[in-house]
């Protein structure tokens, strides 16, 4: 692999081809860091509207660290993993105590913040600072075990060190910035993860092993994923004048901080989806009283939950139980009552204040 030639050719091509992305036209080290942060797991075209409104109510490093959490969670409503946007804040935070309110330039210094990692602290210190950094994701994993038809498993921290070691010979040291962008674009536009790459359009094929053999598909090699766990809940929507209960989840853990329906553990018949209801202080039903609302599935990334819903309208005096059992916790370390984990919420509500994540959407429009 001719490292000059191959960055000569990937940068020209990125000259003609880049896509235009808002935090790309104005790249400040904010910009860029919020930015990178939400394409964590997430498509490009899904980000650029919450990108747009993130910017809006929290336009710099300080709005960020300030911010009620409630709302920031809010804000990343949809974006899925909401660790992302906790970690954004907690950095936030130590950059306003630590650094004056001002991103540090380096890839070392940023990795030691919060949810920053070799790629994004490679991203921002080359994108936003000019810094000879290469900012090795998923897509540059990806061109270069084609390119050096690399036999490793892309998993294995030896194979990683491989293709780092490969990126920063080809690294542009004056424009590293666009170096590392246009790995990402040609990843997600030509030399793709799933279907067959188009070799054919691709800058690099004269520099491709993979591709002058015509066994890209073949790379990288992956190791077996493990199969997810299947976990069964009931999902229950209790209204009572107009408002629905709402529970938080505890401050660790999955969705961790969010708003969900309460849940039962496993998939309960309207029987018992009554029996528990009145266990935990709520009468004047029967079982007929229970309006089904259909089953739903929502996957992590090691977890998949197989949800059935049910719909209850509560006699207006229905208050939350002074204790609530075990049935309505799922995570172990929620098994104590806590009264501040638990809301009654109108649909205005839910929609302006309360964090309410993709898996429990299906219901949320039911409500």
């Amino acid at each position: 692999m001719a490292a000059l030639n191959l960055t000569k050719q990937l940068l020209m091509w990125y000259d003609r081809n880049r896509r235009i992305l808002p935090w790309r036209e104005d790249p400040t080290p904010y910009h860029v860091w919020v930015s990178e942060i939400m394409l964590q797991q997430t498509r490009v075209e899904a980000v650029r509207e919450y990108y747009d409104r993130f910017l809006h109510y929290l336009p710099n490093i300080r709005a960020l660290a300030e911010a009620d959490p409630d709302f920031l969670l809010k804000l990343w409503q949809g974006l899925g993993y909401y660790s992302r946007a906790r970690h954004l804040q907690e950095a936030a935070r130590i950059v306003c105590e630590q650094y004056g309110g001002v991103l540090p330039q380096t890839a070392e210094a940023l990795q030691k913040l919060p949810g920053i990692g070799l790629y994004t602290a490679g991203a921002i210190s080359s994108i936003a600072f000019g810094k000879p950094e290469i900012a090795p994701d998923g897509n540059a994993y990806r061109i270069f075990a084609r390119l050096t038809r690399d036999e490793g498993f892309i998993e294995d921290g030896n194979t990683k060190k491989r293709l780092e070691s490969g990126m920063r010979e080809a690294l542009d040291q004056k424009r590293p910035g666009a170096f590392n962008q246009a790995l990402m674009d040609l990843g997600s536009l030509i030399c793709l993860a799933h279907g067959k790459p188009l070799c054919e359009q691709c800058p690099l094929f004269f520099e491709c092993e993979a591709g002058q053999n015509d066994v890209a598909e073949a790379y990288p090699h992956r190791r077996p994923k493990k199969s997810r766990r299947l976990e069964e809940k009931t999902v229950l929507l209790l209204e009572r004048n107009g408002q629905v209960l709402l529970k938080r989840q505890p401050a660790k853990g999955l969705l961790a901080g969010m708003w969900l329906f309460p849940m039962l553990e496993g998939k309960k018949s309207p029987e018992a989806v009554t029996a528990a209801l009145r266990e935990h202080g709520f009468s004047n039903f029967v079982a007929s009283d229970l309006q089904p609302l259909g089953s739903a599935k929502h996957i992590f990334s090691h977890i998949e939950w197989h949800m059935t819903g049910y719909r209850l309208v509560l006699d207006g005096k229905a208050e939350v139980a002074s204790k609530m059992p075990e049935p309505w916790c799922v995570f172990e370390s929620d098994k104590d009552y806590d009264a501040a984990a638990f809301a009654w919420a109108a649909p205005e509500e839910m929609a302006e204040r309360y964090a309410i994540p993709s898996a429990h959407q299906m219901y949320l429009i039911e409500s």
